[in-house]
């Protein structure tokens, strides 16, 4: 039995099919409050923080298990199980979307479809391929993450939010940085930003939703576009948003994608 403080996991709300939302770096499954909180009252809604994240127990981070992102996506996959999870939608953030993606492959009968909102399988640039950073630009990012910590997050939290966001949300996004671990936060941003799961995308059997906002410093357009192609069964749809974070900045267009998923899916299952 998994102990749920273990990720601070929480269930919110009955019905079918239960979505799983996860978050993504720098944040914690309060990025997802508005979201979530609008679909609670029709579906079983589970939200969790990855360790070391949020309320998560952060003796529970291990050197070994969360030295690579198969160790984020068998927590996830632990949480799923103990909780007789099956069929859930899963909704994941940035490289929170990775991780599900990742858990899928490992035990396809927990999921039934995906929602990858600004993923990335990789986020530097390379031959045929725009990921948005160049690999100097991303070295360089987290060598000052290392060197000044705090100056970085403060440099971080506006490029993610989008500058011309509400002042607030930057500030919220600022201090979650703040409160994070430094070691912690440092070993996971590089397995976040050095991710590569090019090769495994085409692995991917569940029908997946790609919401790709239109202007994201992080996750440009031609992400979204390179996932449409590249995972089996996938659709494309853009959010017509600035930042890194519709979820937290733009909820009301998050929300009515997924409820137009949900509305087709519900179609399906009476037509089949």
């Amino acid at each position: 039995m998994v102990d749920p403080s273990r990720n601070h996991l929480r269930l919110l709300g009955q019905g079918e099919p239960t979505l799983v939302f996860g978050h993504g770096f720098g944040s914690d499954q309060s990025a997802w409050t508005s979201v979530a909180e609008a679909f609670a009252g029709s579906h079983r809604v589970l939200l969790f923080d990855h360790v070391g994240f949020g309320r998560s127990d952060r003796l529970a981070h291990c050197g070994q298990r969360h030295s690579s992102l198969d160790g984020y996506a068998q927590d996830l996959l632990d949480l799923l199980e103990d909780q007789q999870l099956h069929d859930v939608v899963y909704v994941g953030h940035s490289i929170g979307g990775v991780i599900g993606l990742l858990a899928s492959l490992l035990q396809p009968q927990r999921f039934a479809r995906m929602v990858l909102l600004n993923a990335s399988p990789h986020f530097i640039d390379g031959p045929g391929y725009r990921g948005g950073f160049q690999r100097r630009q991303m070295a360089g990012l987290l060598a000052q993450m290392d060197a000044d910590y705090p100056a970085w997050a403060a440099f971080l939290a506006p490029v993610a939010i989008g500058e011309d966001n509400p002042t607030h949300y930057i500030e919220d996004f600022g201090r979650g940085l703040h409160a994070l671990d430094p070691l912690i936060a440092a070993r996971f941003a590089r397995l976040a930003f050095y991710v590569d799961c090019r090769a495994r995308l085409a692995e991917v059997r569940h029908p997946c939703l790609v919401l790709q906002s239109t202007h994201d410093a992080f996750a440009p357009v031609e992400v979204g576009e390179y996932l449409q192609r590249q995972l089996p069964h996938a659709r494309l749809q853009l959010l017509e948003n600035s930042g890194h974070c519709p979820h937290i900045t733009h909820p009301q267009l998050v929300i009515q994608a997924l409820q137009e998923l949900l509305a087709q899916r519900e179609e399906a299952a009476r037509t089949a």
